[in-house]
């Protein structure tokens, strides 16, 4: 079996572990001071915490790809279910493809997407003004994300 790992900078060890427990439906396989990490077998990670205040949140933004727009929705609901903000996205173009996805926000700014690929863009879209790729929308507005 073999799976992506991912290690991040947290500024808090016992908030990010109560995040990515809710988030990914499982608790740490092992905590030790300023360390954790989870075996997630769906979908397969194995997520590294390293306690480090000088240099949290130093990943754009993660994310989560499914397979339908129904499984999106679950995760919608879900997320919402243990009281997190979802910022929705529908139809949106992001990373040259159609997308319908849910964002959240997790500790140190960081940002996770659930999302499922509809169609390929046959445009390459805009970069965000920001510059930075898969920004979230501002929900106030109507504008969708623009990506790299």
């Amino acid at each position: 079996m073999s799976r992506l790992q991912l290690a991040l900078n947290v500024s808090n060890l016992e908030e990010s572990i109560a995040f990515y427990s809710k988030f990914f439906k499982t608790e740490p396989a092992k905590v030790r001071p300023g360390y954790a990490n989870f075996a997630i077998a769906e979908p397969p990670l194995k997520l590294v915490l390293f306690e480090n205040p000088e240099t949290p949140g130093t990943i754009n933004h993660l994310g989560v790809e499914v397979f339908s727009t129904t499984e999106v929705v679950e995760a919608t609901r879900y997320l919402a279910s243990e009281g997190f903000d979802t910022d929705i996205e529908d139809g949106t173009v992001c990373c040259h493809a159609l997308q319908d996805k849910v964002w959240v926000d997790g500790p140190d700014d960081s940002r996770w997407e659930v999302y499922t690929v509809l169609a390929d863009a046959s445009e390459p879209p805009s970069v965000a003004g920001d510059g930075l790729c898969c920004t979230p929308s501002n929900s106030t507005t109507s504008e969708t994300t623009s990506c790299c």
